[in-house]
């Protein structure tokens, strides 16, 4: 598992092709759709997009905001990029922090999720014979900085199997108990599975990696505007997310909470002077893409996450009410409950393509999914948010019907 996120959304090329090709649009309404103001968001009249797991869209506030901030830059980008602008990133920051539970200072603006892993990863310090503990759902850009610094410092990773539709989460802490060996300095896993959206019982396994005098990492780019984040609550010791998934930020953002307790149990090279938006030691990010950032939290907060929390779930319990009712059709995501998120995912019988069921989902109604990858399922997930509706999920499940006949 060493490709990217990037890599790791190739499965979506299967879609892309027909992007210039397809029908007739039919026009969606023009009226307000869950949670969002009509013409918040810039989507092709005809897309039902249900994808915000691989690549949230920014409501329009938020790109104007940021276009806004990169023409203000040009007028005099060095007056501006390391004066009014610099500050205002700091502003950012602040809310970022208070956003996830934090102090200030422990909180660094990213490039993404993968970056804040790999970031910790290569911060722990590892001797031959460490072990790393993690899970086999993990997405690649959460694990391919452990496989780096396995590799290179002779440490060792083991394993934790979260099998699909298995979703018991005294099960999963008491398998990373068992795996708990007197060498293991760190656990990483996700707050929320890529692979089948089941929340993970993060405190506890948290506690557990605490009482063990290991670190616990969470890679949280499937949570952070999806569902609440309290890095305090949570226990963890790092957490790192994305700007561009849930919360509908630019992308190229992406959040790295670091707790003041881990002293010098990690060391950033791109942390050495500090951790503002700017240093000498992490140099010049995309100044309009921070401010962006800043933009997609107010944007997300005037909400409230609490409340967008609710509907995603409510959207959930539809959609898995709906696709269950599907005789041909495994969905194996947790149904309503504390271990469901806004992501759902179903398994698809063995003879069925699942990259060329969702070509046609998306040729013949306009309607885009995510392909999972094949190391784990043969099936699609479903990633529902505020400007999704449950005319969205019964649209899906009555394409699927016709594409896919019980």
């Amino acid at each position: 598992m060493t490709t990217d996120r990037r890599t790791f959304l190739g499965s979506l090329g299967v879609l892309s092709a027909y992007a210039c090709a397809r029908p007739g649009a039919v026009a969606r309404p023009a009226a307000p759709r869950g949670l969002v103001a009509a013409g918040d968001f810039a989507f092709d009249p005809d897309l039902i997009y249900l994808q915000t797991g691989s690549l949230g869209p920014s409501p329009r506030p938020v790109v104007e905001h940021a276009l806004a901030v990169w023409k203000q830059l040009e007028r005099d980008p060095s007056l501006n990029g390391y004066g009014e602008l610099q500050k205002g990133m700091e502003v950012v920051r602040g809310k970022a922090a208070a956003l996830l539970g934090c102090k200030l200072d422990e909180l660094v603006l990213t490039n993404c999720t993968t970056e804040g892993m790999n970031w910790v990863a290569q911060g722990v310090s590892l001797a031959p014979g460490d072990r790393i503990l993690t899970t086999d759902q993990e997405h690649p850009g959460g694990r391919v900085g452990w496989d780096f610094v396995a590799k290179r410092y002779g440490a060792a990773i083991d394993v934790v199997a979260i099998p699909p539709g298995e979703n018991d989460a005294a099960a999963i802490v008491e398998r990373f108990a068992k795996a708990i060996t007197p060498r293991t300095v760190a656990f990483s896993f996700s707050h929320v599975l890529s692979s089948t959206g089941l929340r993970m019982p993060v405190a506890e396994l948290s506690a557990l990696a605490r009482k063990a005098n290991a670190i616990a990492i969470v890679d949280g780019a499937q949570a952070t505007g999806g569902i609440p984040v309290d890095v305090k609550a949570l226990g963890c010791h790092a957490y790192a997310t994305s700007g561009h998934k849930w919360l509908l930020g630019p992308p190229g953002t992406g959040l790295l909470y670091l707790s003041s307790e881990l002293g010098e149990r990690v060391r950033v090279i791109a942390l050495e002077d500090g951790r503002a938006a700017y240093t000498h030691s992490s140099g010049v990010c995309s100044i309009p893409s921070v401010h962006g950032l800043g933009a997609a939290i107010d944007y997300m907060t005037g909400i409230g996450i609490a409340r967008i929390e609710a509907y995603n779930l409510e959207l959930h319990r539809h959609a898995h009410e709906r696709l269950s009712a599907h005789k041909r059709l495994r969905v194996v995501s947790p149904a309503s409950g504390p271990l469901a998120s806004p992501m759902l995912t179903y398994v698809l019988p063995a003879g069925v393509d699942a990259g060329e069921l969702a070509g046609r989902v998306f040729r013949n109604h306009h309607i885009e999914i995510k392909v999972v990858p094949a190391n784990w399922l043969n099936g699609h997930r479903v990633s529902t948010h505020i400007f999704n509706s449950t005319d969205d999920v019964d649209h899906l499940a009555s394409a699927l019907e016709q594409e896919l006949p019980a």
